[in-house]
């Protein structure tokens, strides 16, 4: 069973649907993949209108959440620039936010990470996202929510997040693993998008953020896969773990299964290959 404290379900959602510190957020944007660089982004708010979750509000983690001028489009913000977006959506300190997508999860993950980085202190993901949400009778509406402003206070938690200067200092550290969330070919380098040069960052292990979900119902899988998955990546319980992709999305989702099995001092590397390929001085491999 997952950690009602990161991943709840359809069924947990729906009995508190009307509890007074829950504010539920679809964060959905649609991301299509280019050949080099990063993905198109279209905003998720016409999903929203058409139907979303009663008393959920729209965030898009990209218009609201992001730098302006980050290195990646979906680089970080400043504390306020996230304090603003969640006030908006009526958030205090102490909200239960419950996050969910009518796309890709890892949307969700990458927006749970942005939170918690910004000092949210109890953020959730909705496992298997609307989908799972409509396949176990849940409502949807079209009404907008009415709600007053909150009064979160944003500030930045360093612990969660990882620099390149960070990645480079693990590069053949045996303290410090490093985590590729892409796909196998996208690891080698055979194929797939990239992000200016192809491969990874030299002494990375593969772990494929999709083959952490149910292909069919793209929810996480139980804790005991998580664990083996893990393990078979090369990934000890006892080393910390840096985790990366192209962008800093997918690997959010790898984070988020990490802290699901309970790995507390792993980090994100925020701005990931679109960062790391760009500078030519830093070194990428490719193969098996």
């Amino acid at each position: 069973m997952h950690d009602e404290r990161l991943l709840v379900d359809a069924a947990w959602l729906r009995a508190r649907l009307d509890a007074p510190a829950l504010r539920v957020i679809d964060c959905t944007i649609l991301m299509t993949p280019r050949p080099v660089g990063p993905s198109r982004i279209e905003s998720g708010r016409p999903r929203y209108d058409a139907a979303h979750i009663p008393g959920a509000v729209y965030l898009d983690p990209v218009e609201m959440l992001a730098a302006k001028d980050g290195p990646t489009p979906y680089s970080l913000g400043d504390p306020e620039r996230v304090g603003a977006a969640l006030r908006a959506a009526g958030v205090d300190d102490e909200t239960t936010i419950v996050l969910y997508t009518t796309a890709h999860p890892m949307v969700a993950t990458r927006t749970w990470w942005m939170l918690r980085a910004s000092g949210a202190r109890d953020v959730r993901v909705l496992d298997g996202g609307l989908a799972g949400w409509l396949a176990a009778g849940g409502p949807v509406t079209d009404r907008p929510p009415e709600f007053a402003r909150g009064r979160f206070g944003a500030a930045r938690v360093p612990a969660l997040r990882a620099t390149r200067d960070d990645v480079l200092a693990a590069i053949g550290d045996a303290s410090t693993r490093l985590v590729n969330a892409l796909s196998a070919e996208q690891f080698a380098g055979t194929g797939g998008a990239h992000y200016g040069r192809p491969g990874r960052i030299p002494g990375s292990v593969g772990l494929p953020f999709s083959s952490l979900l149910d292909a069919a119902s793209g929810r996480f899988l139980d804790v005991a896969a998580l664990r083996r998955a893990f393990a078979e990546a090369g990934v000890s319980p006892a080393t910390p773990a840096i985790h990366y992709c192209g962008g800093g999305v997918a690997a959010s989702g790898t984070l988020f299964a990490a802290a699901l099995v309970g790995r507390r001092d792993d980090r994100l590397y925020d701005h990931s290959l679109l960062e790391w390929s760009a500078d030519p001085a830093l070194p990428m491999v490719t193969g098996a």
